[in-house]
């Protein structure tokens, strides 16, 4: 088992070989014939892309109008890191093949990412499988958990989550904890093994080295992916936006060759992919929040300490009015619908006197060490807080949704959002949507701000960015 001790970034960064020299963006971005279809496990992949479309539906109605327009790529949000096994493993299949159907329909190909977390948590290997059983087979399943935004890299073999910094092997973080999707393993063949059970030995298991995409470039690796045995699994070490970039370019031209890939990957290698950089300008406020005198509202449903540390920030340095759900008592069923009639009606005022309101649920997390258990708590919460988003009755002038699951939720169930256009990012990683006209509030700005991503002052600042001109 590699070593699990931290690194220091800056001196492990110092030691690798340059980046590859020559941009491959315009290359990827004028790549055409196939459509990348991203089947996002929450809101939150959208972190990294701009005026692309998502849908929360599957239908084979809905996917066919979106592969009939031939886009470089399009989301769905199946928003399955908040379902059991089984409502994954049903969802995958019947998504997988409705998907078939609109692709005969309109003749248009497509390629499908299933983007999850750059923490490694997720339904892996069940997703990828369920894929594979529909629209298989593949002659390779490839691992790209590398987000530049989040401070998440694979240097060796390793994924790594940035702290400061300092490199923290992902198993060492409070994200291999999770009580649905913990792992012991950093080391990603090692993961894989650990996720498949053995059925995929950590020795079978290939490998994208830094050295190939900075020293060879985009031809080599793609040379290395079509030679890939049948059916492998292969990870992709990164440690910059370049080294996904030129990854991304070598899969483009080994599918132009002939090659089937099944992608599970991190926000990073869609926009890789088709062309957009990272580095673009974020939205300036006036981009999606409403001229209104309403309060903005936001919602925190998150429990990972990186959203509760932005939490405390917000409630100490901001100057918004604060409406805490007790869990204990949403989960009490004498207690919980008192507790949200009087949340309804605090916030409801608080929006139309203008003030910006936060909604949070307790930080003090109740979970099971059943997993089945604990996203049956979770769902619960969750539905407390879609309960408060049906019943808004007033116009927000912005909306900040916090947290993968609680974003998710917010979109589908509570604001009834069929499609959207992401715009762009209102933070580095924090995607910002408008709203379609079947929503509870048409035209919006839907802010879907990752549990896990940013400063411990960021959601302050970035409150503060949309505060009343």
């Amino acid at each position: 088992m590699p070593d699990s001790t931290p690194l220091s970034k800056s001196a492990t960064f110092a030691a690798l070989p340059p980046v590859w020299p020559h941009d491959v963006l315009p290359t990827n971005a004028a790549a055409a014939g196939r459509t990348l279809v991203i089947l996002d496990d929450d809101p939150t992949g959208t972190q990294t892309v701009r005026n692309i479309a998502v849908v929360t539906a599957w239908d084979v109605a809905t996917l066919t109008a979106e592969l009939s327009a031939a886009p470089a790529c399009f989301y769905i949000l199946t928003n399955s890191r908040s379902l059991t096994p089984a409502a994954t493993r049903a969802l995958h299949f019947e998504l997988a093949a409705n998907l078939r159907a609109a692709s005969a329909s309109t003749h248009r190909a497509f390629v499908v990412a299933s983007r999850s977390d750059s923490t490694l948590r997720g339904h892996y290997p069940l997703e990828t499988d369920t894929l594979a059983e529909i629209l298989g087979p593949f002659d390779a399943t490839i691992l790209t958990p590398y987000f530049e935004a989040g401070g998440r890299y694979t240097l060796h073999d390793t994924h790594y989550v940035a702290e400061g910094d300092r490199l923290v092997p992902a198993a060492e973080t409070p994200f291999a904890r999770d009580a649905a999707f913990g792992y012991r393993s950093s080391h990603l063949p090692d993961y894989v093994e650990e996720k498949t059970a053995g059925r995929i030995r950590a020795a079978d298991v290939a490998t994208i080295s830094l050295d190939l995409l900075r020293s060879c470039g985009p031809l080599a690796v793609a040379e290395k992916l079509l030679g890939l045995p049948r059916g492998s699994v292969c990870i992709v070490n990164a440690a910059a936006p370049r080294d996904i970039e030129v990854f991304a370019a070598a899969t483009l031209a080994a599918e132009s060759a002939g090659s089937r890939f099944l992608y599970r990957t991190a926000a990073g290698f869609v926009a890789a992919r088709i062309g957009q950089s990272p580095q673009h300008a974020l939205l300036a406020p006036t981009a999606f929040s409403l001229p209104k005198a309403h309060g903005g509202l936001t919602i925190v449903g998150s429990y990972v300490p990186k959203t509760t540390a932005q939490l405390s920030a917000l409630l100490a340095n901001s100057p918004v009015t604060p409406i805490e759900l007790n869990v204990a008592a949403l989960l009490d069923e004498t207690r919980r619908q008192p507790t949200l009639t009087a949340a309804l009606t605090a916030l409801n005022a608080a929006l139309a006197a203008g003030r910006d309101t936060v909604v949070y649920t307790s930080r003090q997390l109740i979970s099971s060490t059943d997993a089945a258990a604990s996203l049956a708590i979770g769902r619960r919460v969750s539905d407390a807080l879609i309960h408060l988003v049906q019943n808004l009755a007033v116009t927000p002038r912005y909306l900040i949704a916090k947290g993968g699951i609680t974003s998710s939720d917010t979109a589908t169930l509570g604001l009834g959002v069929r499609r959207a256009l992401v715009l762009g990012q209102a933070l580095p990683g924090v995607p910002v949507w408008r709203l379609g006209p079947e929503a509870k509030f048409p035209g919006l700005g839907y802010v879907v701000f990752p549990g896990n991503v940013g400063s411990d002052t960021a959601l302050a600042d970035l409150v503060q960015r949309l505060g009343p001109v």
